[in-house]
């Protein structure tokens, strides 16, 4: 995933005005959120939650089959 400064948003900030993240993920996509300037918690839309797991399953199918084919006669 890739961080864009403009998404950043500190702790204070999020937990006093959650619309305002609300609003910051709706436009962008994804929110971090930054606790003692380092950045601790992801928000994203739901929707983009379910690609990521949907591919991150791709991903596992295409490795188990190029496993099975190489190590198959063991």
């Amino acid at each position: 995933m890739k961080v864009d400064l403009n998404n950043l948003i500190s702790i204070t900030d999020a937990n006093q005005n959650f619309s305002k993240v609300a609003r910051m993920v709706d436009e962008k996509g994804s929110v971090v959120i930054l606790k003692n300037n380092t950045p601790r918690y992801v928000v994203i839309d739901y929707s983009k939650l379910l690609e990521e797991t949907f591919g991150d399953n791709i991903s596992v199918q295409e490795a188990t089959t190029k496993y099975l084919t190489k190590n198959g006669k063991a």
